[in-house]
């Protein structure tokens, strides 16, 4: 099906609003236009990838992208991959994180969303990122929806719906906290995204035995998996997670590329806004926060709890090894208040769980 017309949005801009955004924004916008139109001439349509959500009572955050992607490459006779219909188009796109990265954004792409039964239609951004709240009551736990983009099959969806009597959450942290990159910092989110298989990638040890214990111990509390990574690699994680036996849980990335006022997004604003939209969401649930020691978590963390000490339980922090603080560039250091919550520290997952029991934020038996 051949979508209608779409006038380039940036183009159709007053001049005065148009200078508000950045000349690199405009600039990446008309190559994704120049894009979407090269391929749509090669007969290739646009696919809705959806990424496990977040809910609450009457409410659910719709998050996913509408992409263009590449032609699934040919797979050796009796290699052929049982990719999930969750998963969507980016697995079809391939493993190599590399891949995911040529898919082609649909700007401002119109989507219909099935949900609780009813159809709501939302647009995605520019970047083709899909990320909105639409009314509907759904119970509690994991659940399932639809979204579909062009008159394409509907591609199923996934939202955990936090409980009203829910009490206890968990956010954590992606690189070096449940995978190790053991790189310099400013070559990390590049190699992971662009060059390793997902594969090759390694846990932190004992990490997924932590976390699933703490969903047990917790029962319906949700699992925020927040990171400065690209959305492009959300399907690559999402196995890389599975595979491991991490918890199933919600997923908050970002956006690559510019923004409307500068270069790039920054990774720390993304961090502490979508702390600050928890807070916001669930005033009633108190978050343990695990990160490490390499990047800005004890500073992000810190500056949260001091925003919002009811909404902190905790928080955790793997410190990194001799040689992973040495790539990234030392270890962080932070003040902060111990009295307030308990902050614990270790080198691996078996570390903190022993550390988060002797303060009582998890069953040590």
């Amino acid at each position: 099906m051949t979508p209608p017309p779409r006038r380039e949005r940036l183009d159709a801009m007053s001049p005065a609003s148009a200078a508000k955004i950045h000349w690199f924004a405009r600039l990446e916008h008309r190559i994704h236009v120049w894009r979407e139109r090269r391929a749509r001439r090669r007969g290739r349509s646009a696919t809705a990838v959806p990424f496990p959500g977040y809910g609450g009572t009457g409410w659910v955050r719709v998050v996913g992208r509408v992409l263009i992607v590449p032609p699934p490459r040919k797979q050796p006779r009796g290699r052929r991959g049982k990719a999930s219909q969750q998963d969507g188009a980016a697995d079809r796109a391939g493993v190599r994180g590399w891949r995911s990265f040529v898919s082609i954004p649909v700007s401002y792409a119109a989507v219909q969303v099935e949900i609780g039964g009813r159809t709501h239609d939302v647009v995605a951004d520019r970047g083709g990122v899909i990320d909105t709240v639409i009314d509907a009551e759904l119970p509690a736990g994991w659940q399932t929806f639809t979204m579909s983009v062009e008159g394409q099959d509907p591609v199923e969806a996934s939202v955990f719906i936090v409980g009203d009597e829910v009490r206890f959450g968990v956010v954590c942290d992606v690189d070096d906290t449940v995978m190790v990159t053991a790189l310099p910092r400013p070559f990390i989110a590049a190699w992971n995204s662009f060059v390793v298989d997902e594969h090759a990638r390694t846990p932190v040890p004992g990490m997924a035995v932590l976390l699933e214990q703490l969903t047990r111990d917790h029962p319906g509390s949700p699992m925020i998996y927040l990171s400065t990574g690209a959305w492009n690699v959300a399907p690559t994680l999402r196995r890389f997670l599975s595979r491991h036996l991490f918890p199933a849980g919600s997923m908050l990335l970002t956006d690559w590329g510019p923004t409307h006022d500068r270069w790039f997004r920054s990774g720390r604003d993304h961090k502490i806004s979508n702390l600050r939209r928890l807070a916001t969401e669930f005033p009633q649930v108190r978050w343990l926060l695990i990160g490490d020691d390499g990047q800005h978590d004890e500073a992000i963390y810190s500056q949260f709890q001091q925003e919002h000490p009811q909404s902190v339980a905790g928080v955790a922090i793997r410190r990194l090894l001799p040689a992973e603080a040495m790539l990234a560039g030392g270890r962080a250091t932070v003040d902060h208040e111990p009295d307030e919550v308990p902050w614990v520290s270790a080198e691996d997952g078996a570390g903190l769980r022993e550390r988060l029991g002797e303060v009582g934020l998890i069953d040590s038996e």
